[in-house]
């Protein structure tokens, strides 16, 4: 690619911090990002946790295992995904999430003809087998699939969850930037369709919902020509998830209510 896939641009943000934030609104965090020892990443929330990845060169079972580790003593199970999926939706996450909530070791999604290991859900508890393979130089995650049980989540599968099917259909959750040209393909995608509304005295003349685009609530707030910038103005997401973090990146079907904090916001 020439530039860290992390720091790539995509609509006003990151890709890392698109990956994260929309990880931290699907499971409620904590996130953790494992990186290349001393590798600089882009600007990240507070709440993020950064770890150094041991070993180079190891491949994604080296990562799968050293994010595990990471998060075991906070969760049962986690979502492991790559940086670069700009499209990652916050129901896709949920839909895989559920097949190991559900009793699987790991829900491997097998979308637009392939498996996918680093858009997946794996019980923390698999940290020291992943370890052990990665010790013995197996470092394909079918060596691991092979020592667990696994959730193989077909298209049909993934579309029965009515939530996904609507948000995603075409399933670009897993669509991944490897190459020069799918990166300017990405960018020229338009960012989520979202659907804003405003309250107190910034509903002066806008009451009515407003469908616009935007990939984060800074743009959100832009495009319906709300200052969000001068800490007046508080976000609310799908009406609950209250912010002021201009870049919480939104997905296809939220809605974004803005109100004035000088009001109750």
């Amino acid at each position: 690619m020439g530039t860290p896939k992390a720091a790539l641009e995509w609509h006003g943000s990151t890709l890392l911090r698109r990956t994260v934030g929309i990880l931290a609104r699907a499971t409620g965090g904590p996130v953790i990002v494992v990186r290349a020892r001393d590798q600089e990443l882009p600007e990240l929330p507070k709440d993020v946790n950064v770890v150094d990845d041991p070993r180079e060169g190891k491949g994604p079972v080296q990562g799968i295992a050293a994010g595990l580790a990471a998060v075991k003593d906070h969760a049962d199970v986690a979502f492991v995904s790559s940086t670069d999926m700009p499209f990652l939706h916050p129901a896709f996450v949920r839909r895989v999430l559920r097949a190991v909530h559900e009793g699987a070791d790991v829900g491997l999604p097998i979308a637009r003809g392939y498996p996918q290991p680093l858009a997946a859900a794996y019980r923390t508890a698999l940290a020291p087998i992943a370890e052990k393979l990665v010790e013995a130089e197996r470092l394909r995650p079918a060596f691991l699939f092979e020592q667990c049980v696994v959730s193989r989540l077909d298209e049909a599968a993934l579309k029965d969850d009515p939530v996904l099917a609507a948000l995603d259909p075409a399933l670009d959750s897993v669509v991944n930037i490897n190459e020069p040209d799918e990166y300017r393909t990405a960018r020229e995608k338009p960012a989520p369709e979202i659907t804003i509304q405003r309250f107190g005295v910034l509903a002066d003349g806008h009451r009515k919902p407003e469908f616009v685009r935007a990939a984060t609530v800074a743009e959100a707030a832009a495009a319906a020509g709300v200052d969000f910038g001068g800490g007046h103005v508080t976000a609310a997401l799908n009406g609950d998830q209250i912010t002021r973090d201009g870049q919480m990146p939104l997905a296809a079907g939220d809605t974004v209510f803005f109100l004035s904090a000088d009001a109750g916001g």
